[in-house]
């Protein structure tokens, strides 16, 4: 296939990732052709070098952008049912906080997967996968965490696989049995993370259904100590770790992830200069979740203090059905640029790129030999005007491996 009267190609020449004000650089080549072969892509150049199309399937972008599909490094879109009951508490007035103490947030969507078959869960969890895929999404990982029983975890973990196995996204599974202490383990936090490490992690390793688990690390959930406990335990079992941390207080996660070389830290909306710093100076990529932010009315993580320290930054959406119920990846690029002040080729390599790191993943880019998963714009007037038209229907037509979708 060729695309050809692509207005703006962009996400060419990429490196592996971009990190602090590296974010500022997001190469494209104006009046381009895109080649693919075998669903990677093959080739590119200006309209004046277009090889010669032969029986090649051509697509006449007509001065649309073409741009990398979105990596969304941080989703839990599987999960039975709604919270909306929750979304009119928090009207009337109570917190993310409050509400999980009165037995509702994780447990509520844990006391509903438990009472759905896989079957259908999978049938609810691939409405939101067809959904993120007309968004614009490549690549996603989705995070168990609300089975919070070793039966329910893994029940999860099988739905990804059977997402993975079934579309042509790229998914990445994480365990997070650390979501939330089970309902069975009352308040004894110590007998859950006991139960996490003997017996969840050495299930789900032995059947192979991740490549990572992830600790809620924070205040009123878990702390730094059973957080280095699971990801040793982790670890120890092939699983790279990834936490949740600093969404409602300053925890340790950050301190924690880093020591341990967490492939990313996330959420962030309450890290300080000290963690921002620390990241700065690691491998760990600072993933941040303005959908959350937006939802819940809380601070927004502070994405460019994270760039001057020359942090690896991401955005992700949180896809989840208590504080961020959207995967609209574009809407959370231009919440990067509306609410945290970054310019569109930060929030566009935060939303690419960098979110493919914070999978381990090689996607987000348009480089020659990589995976042909891209996003065909309608004709604008600048990459600016992606994120600044939020709402309008602005993207075409989505391909991935090759294929439109």
């Amino acid at each position: 296939m060729i695309v050809t009267n692509i207005g703006r190609l962009v996400g060419i020449d990429q490196p592996a990732r971009r990190r602090g004000h590296e974010m500022d650089i997001l190469p494209g080549l104006d009046n381009a052709w895109l080649k693919v072969e075998n669903g990677l892509v093959a080739d590119y150049g200006p309209m004046d070098t277009l090889p010669d199309v032969g029986m090649e399937e051509t697509v006449n972008a007509r001065g649309g952008y073409i741009l990398p599909s979105f990596c969304d490094s941080h989703t839990h879109i599987v999960y039975a049912g709604t919270r909306d009951g929750e979304f009119l508490d928090k009207i009337h007035g109570l917190s993310y906080e409050e509400i999980a103490r009165r037995g509702g947030g994780i447990l509520n969507s844990a006391d509903r997967l438990h009472l759905t078959s896989e079957e259908e869960l999978f049938e609810q969890s691939m409405q939101r996968v067809r959904e993120i895929i007309g968004f614009g999404t490549g690549s996603v990982e989705i995070k168990s965490g609300y089975g919070l029983t070793l039966a329910d975890e893994l029940k999860m973990l099988r739905v990804i696989a059977r997402i993975a196995e079934s579309t042509p996204l790229r998914v990445v599974a994480t365990f997070l049995g650390a979501h939330a202490v089970g309902r069975a383990y009352g308040s004894d936090i110590d007998g859950y993370v006991a139960h996490v490490c003997r017996d969840m992690i050495p299930a789900v390793a032995a059947e192979g259904l991740a490549q990572y688990v992830d600790v809620f690390c924070d205040r009123g959930f878990f702390t730094p100590d059973h957080t280095e406990q699971i990801l040793e335990c982790g670890a120890r079992h092939g699983l790279r770790g990834k936490i949740h941390a600093n969404e409602l207080a300053v925890s340790g996660g950050v301190e924690v992830g880093v020591k341990h070389a967490a492939l990313s830290v996330d959420h962030l909306e309450r890290a300080e200069e000290p963690q921002l710093r620390l990241l700065g100076q690691s491998e760990t990529v600072a993933t941040m979740l303005p959908g959350a932010s937006f939802f819940l009315g809380m601070p927004y993580g502070d994405a460019r203090a994270a760039i001057d320290a020359g942090a690896t930054v991401a955005l992700a959406s949180d896809y989840n059905p208590g504080s961020s119920p959207s995967g609209n990846m574009r809407f959370v690029a231009s919440l990067g640029a509306v609410k945290m002040k970054l310019t569109p080729e930060q929030a566009l390599n935060a939303t690419t790129l960098n979110g493919a790191v914070a999978m381990g993943l090689d996607s987000g880019t348009l480089n020659r030999g990589k995976r042909a998963d891209f996003i065909l714009t309608e004709p604008m007037p600048s990459l600016t005007y992606l994120l600044y038209a939020y709402q309008t229907p602005l993207i075409r037509q989505v391909f991935l491996n090759g294929k439109a979708q």
